[in-house]
């Protein structure tokens, strides 16, 4: 990871392993947390990368609840809560901060935005006070497609100097969108913020002054855009359409054969 002479506002996140009571429950028995000590993380953008059921959104969730946010998502000030459903990660991480304090933050969690969405719609009913929607452009969440929802607080919400923790925000984004997505944020980071995004897009991971960490058995591995599986096995993919879906539809067939 290449230094840009900026501090980030958390320098690295590390595992208090010795307070760890077990590795054999929740989420510690997690591959990538068994050999887990230290994440460096990027002044401008860190993407953490793996397949389903890796860990990334888990240590994604504990490192915005260890910095003070909703475990649902938005920002510091939301306080609701739907379902009670995160782990106990949050409480065996250390954040290293840097010496600046964001003015701006959110986490954004693809799974529980409409959980946000619906909050936002609650308390603005509450007679007094400026609408909280305003600051999503005014158009209520749940009132547009869901990409569009997704979007609104990307572009309306994030103001910039801010810490900015967002959790597949490519869900509802069509690649249009996605692309568009890589401009925003590097609006934003020329606003002295910092990203922390989980993500399987590779469009959405290829932001050229970021590091990108793969989630493995082996630990948390460093590696470029272009040696990630997920760029990789989508190259694969468009470059060879015809033989690879040959390839999956007649294993498929065999499969069921079998």
């Amino acid at each position: 990871m290449q230094s840009t002479g900026r501090d980030p506002y958390i320098r690295s996140v590390e595992l208090l392993r010795d307070r760890i009571p077990s590795f054999a429950g929740y989420p510690f028995h997690l591959d990538v947390l068994r050999n887990f000590s230290s994440l460096p993380l990027h002044p401008k953008v860190t993407y953490l990368i793996g397949e389903n059921g890796s860990g990334k959104s888990t240590l994604l969730e504990a490192i915005a609840i260890a910095w003070g946010f909703n475990p649902e998502g938005g920002t510091l000030n939301f306080t609701f809560s739907t379902q009670d459903s995160h782990s106990e990660l949050h409480r065996y991480i250390r954040l290293v901060r840097g010496i600046n304090r964001p003015r701006d933050g959110f986490f954004f969690r693809a799974e529980t935005y409409y959980n946000l969405a619906t909050n936002i719609d609650e308390m603005d009913k509450e007679p007094g006070g400026a609408r909280i929607i305003d600051s999503y452009g005014g158009k209520s969440l749940h009132a547009q497609s869901h990409g569009e929802s997704f979007f609104a607080a990307f572009v309306h919400r994030f103001s910039g100097n801010g810490l900015y923790i967002l959790d597949e925000p490519e869900a509802a984004l069509s690649p249009f969108k996605q692309m568009s997505m890589l401009a925003r944020i590097h609006a934003l980071v020329n606003k002295n913020s910092q990203f922390i995004i989980s993500t399987h897009s590779p469009i959405l991971m290829s932001y050229p002054d970021a590091a990108h960490f793969e989630l493995s058995p082996e630990g948390l591995q460093p590696k470029s855009l272009e040696d990630t599986d997920h760029y990789i096995f989508t190259k694969q993919f468009i470059n060879n359409r015809e033989r690879m879906l040959r390839h999956l539809l007649e294993d498929s067939v065999g499969e069921e054969e079998d």
